[in-house]
Protein backbone atom coordinates (compact mmCIF):
# COMPACT_ATOMS: atom_id res chain seq x y z
CA UNK A 1 0.00 0.00 0.00
CA UNK A 2 1.52 3.56 -0.43
CA UNK A 3 0.96 6.77 1.08
CA UNK A 4 0.98 10.58 0.15
CA UNK A 5 1.35 12.92 2.88
CA UNK A 6 1.40 17.08 1.58
CA UNK A 7 3.13 18.99 4.25
CA UNK A 8 2.26 22.78 3.81
CA UNK A 9 2.87 25.68 6.18
CA UNK A 10 -0.43 27.15 7.73
CA UNK A 11 -2.23 30.04 6.72
CA UNK A 12 -0.31 33.00 8.40
CA UNK A 13 3.09 31.59 8.70
CA UNK A 14 5.63 33.31 6.95
CA UNK A 15 6.90 31.36 4.09
CA UNK A 16 10.23 32.96 2.76
CA UNK A 17 10.46 29.82 0.29
CA UNK A 18 7.08 30.71 -1.58
CA UNK A 19 7.93 34.42 -1.91
CA UNK A 20 11.29 33.27 -3.51
CA UNK A 21 9.74 31.20 -5.88
CA UNK A 22 6.92 34.06 -6.86
CA UNK A 23 10.24 36.73 -6.80
CA UNK A 24 11.16 34.34 -9.39
CA UNK A 25 8.43 33.93 -11.76
CA UNK A 26 7.83 37.47 -11.81
CA UNK A 27 11.12 37.97 -12.99
CA UNK A 28 10.98 35.84 -15.59
CA UNK A 29 8.21 37.39 -16.51
CA UNK A 30 5.01 35.47 -15.08
CA UNK A 31 3.66 38.77 -13.58
CA UNK A 32 0.03 36.90 -13.17
CA UNK A 33 1.26 35.33 -9.73
CA UNK A 34 0.03 36.72 -6.85
CA UNK A 35 1.14 34.68 -3.88
CA UNK A 36 3.09 30.93 -3.81
CA UNK A 37 3.30 29.10 -0.93
CA UNK A 38 5.64 25.68 -1.06
CA UNK A 39 5.28 22.84 0.63
CA UNK A 40 6.71 19.33 0.44
CA UNK A 41 5.11 15.99 -0.70
CA UNK A 42 6.17 12.35 1.26
CA UNK A 43 5.56 9.09 -0.90
CA UNK A 44 5.55 6.08 2.17
CA UNK A 45 5.40 2.29 0.70
CA UNK A 46 3.64 0.71 3.51
CA UNK A 47 3.09 -2.59 4.44
CA UNK A 48 -0.28 -4.21 4.27
CA UNK A 49 -2.58 -3.43 6.98
CA UNK A 50 -0.84 0.14 8.45
CA UNK A 51 -4.18 2.39 8.63
CA UNK A 52 -4.26 6.41 8.35
CA UNK A 53 -4.36 6.43 12.14
CA UNK A 54 -0.79 4.60 11.72
CA UNK A 55 0.79 7.39 9.00
CA UNK A 56 -0.90 10.22 10.98
CA UNK A 57 1.10 9.33 14.03
CA UNK A 58 4.00 9.64 11.41
CA UNK A 59 3.21 12.78 10.55
CA UNK A 60 2.63 13.78 14.31
CA UNK A 61 5.89 11.98 15.60
CA UNK A 62 8.17 12.98 12.28
CA UNK A 63 7.20 14.19 9.29
CA UNK A 64 5.26 17.69 10.30
CA UNK A 65 6.27 20.49 12.80
CA UNK A 66 2.53 20.46 13.48
CA UNK A 67 3.22 23.65 15.53
CA UNK A 68 3.59 25.44 11.66
CA UNK A 69 2.55 23.06 9.38
CA UNK A 70 -0.41 20.67 8.68
CA UNK A 71 -0.40 17.96 6.85
CA UNK A 72 -3.10 16.07 4.64
CA UNK A 73 -2.73 12.18 3.94
CA UNK A 74 -3.89 10.37 1.25
CA UNK A 75 -3.80 6.21 1.13
CA UNK A 76 -3.67 4.62 -2.20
Amino acid sequence: MKARVTVMLKDGVLDPQGEAIRHALGALGFDGVGGVRQGKVIELDLADGTGEAEVRAMCERLLANTVIESYRVELA
